[in-house]
């Protein structure tokens, strides 16, 4: 029962991510093709919320479950790491028509084909893990 929030609040962020089209292939085409604005806007809308609720949580102190202070670290600012990692993630989204949100809400819709393309991200995790000492950070 502690989860079932965590239950219902994804279960509404599928069905919202479903009706705005955002899980679809055509939709996701369309962006890598620079066809329309659709996906381009819900995510700048997202990175919009993110920017004002980081800011929230930093200029109102907030405090997480537990009471402590929520404390969000600086990030290490290398250009390598996020043209690198960044271009697999988006050769991925590009191949796969998904990002790993959508995969999940794709299977619940009933492509089953997704569950190879997670079975892959979790492999290409565990993956990253082994040589990510190897890496430039």
């Amino acid at each position: 029962m502690k989860f079932l929030k965590f239950l219902v609040v994804g279960i509404f962020f599928g069905i919202v991510l479903t009706k705005s089209e955002a899980v679809s292939w055509y939709r996701i085409y369309e962006m890598f093709q620079f066809q329309s604005f659709h996906m381009y806007g819900i995510i700048g809308s997202a990175v919009a919320v993110g920017i004002i609720g980081v800011w929230l949580i930093k200029k109102s102190k907030l405090k997480n479950t537990e009471g402590q202070p929520i404390v969000l670290p600086p990030k290490d600012r290398s250009i390598s790491r996020y043209l690198i990692g960044g271009t697999i993630f988006g050769l991925g989204w590009a191949l796969a028509g998904a990002c790993p949100g959508p995969m999940y809400i794709l299977v619940g819709t009933g492509v089953l084909s997704m569950l190879l393309v997670i079975a892959g991200a979790v492999l290409g995790t565990f993956f990253y893990g082994l040589i990510k000492d190897r890496l430039p950070h």
